[in-house]
């Protein structure tokens, strides 16, 4: 692995774990420089944390990447762009659909369906809208960075893509720390290093990651409660049931 690719990689971590330092420093901030009353810092802290820490871990990791692709000769030639652009739109349709099957394959392991890590982002939202963003856009750019480009790419210099993208896919589903739905974040990482390695464009499956997000972001919060979104995982269910159906018509 680059060296460049292990500094990108610890500035993932400490942003993970910048929280320690910087959720103390935020909430004095807003006290003795805002005024704002403790009770309302000890709500708006942690989502206002998240903002902040993901804003300028994405700005550091990107400006690390570009001088790691400057450095780079021997890259593989991608996929033209306007098949790239093709793969991209499919690309939202196969992460649904990945994310269907694992809800199937759960629900017939008796898996109770409902993500914590969901239910908190959501809440997160409600309490600074601006969360939005790292839910939707930088979270998914950062783990598309971390987990395929970098951990993926690596691995597949000395493996088949099946063991690379099974590997990083099960790493990128145990960083959710929901171990119930591994089997989900695995599918979905796999869907995802799929479209990677088929365009070799890092930006195609970012573009499927930052819209499979939003849509689900923005549906859960359609819904009547947010609680009954996250357990039902209906837009999964749409959209895996709606390509399901349209598979067996052609094929039938």
């Amino acid at each position: 692995m680059k060296k460049e690719y292990t500094y990108i990689l610890i500035a993932y971590v400490a942003m993970q774990f910048s929280f320690i330092i910087g959720q103390p420093l935020v909430y004095q901030i807003g006290i003795k420089l805002f005024h704002q009353s403790a009770q309302t810092m000890k709500v708006m802290t942690s989502p206002i944390w998240i903002v902040i820490s993901f804003i300028l871990g994405l700005i550091v990791i990107l400006f690390m990447l570009s001088k790691s692709e400057r450095k780079e000769f021997n890259r593989v030639a991608p996929l033209p762009v306007s098949q790239s652009i093709a793969w991209a739109i499919g690309g939202i349709f196969l992460t649904f659909l990945a994310q269907y099957v694992a809800i199937m394959i759960e629900t017939l392991l008796g898996i109770q369906q409902g993500s914590q890590n969901t239910e908190r982002i959501l809440t997160l939202i409600t309490k600074f809208p601006l969360v939005i963003l790292v839910s939707s856009i930088v979270g998914p750019i950062l783990e598309e960075i971390v987990f395929r480009k970098i951990i993926f790419g690596s691995l597949r210099k000395r493996f088949s893509f099946f063991i690379s993208g099974l590997i990083s896919s099960i790493i990128f589903g145990l960083a959710h720390q929901e171990i119930p739905h591994l089997l989900l974040y695995t599918l979905l990482g796999f869907s995802l290093a799929f479209l990677y390695e088929r365009t070799k464009r890092i930006t195609v499956s970012m573009f499927a990651h930052v819209t499979m997000n939003t849509i689900v972001v923005i549906s859960q919060f359609a819904q009547p409660t947010m609680e009954h979104a996250a357990q039902n995982h209906n837009v999964y269910r749409i959209i895996g049931g709606f390509i399901y159906e349209t598979t067996s018509f052609w094929f039938n």
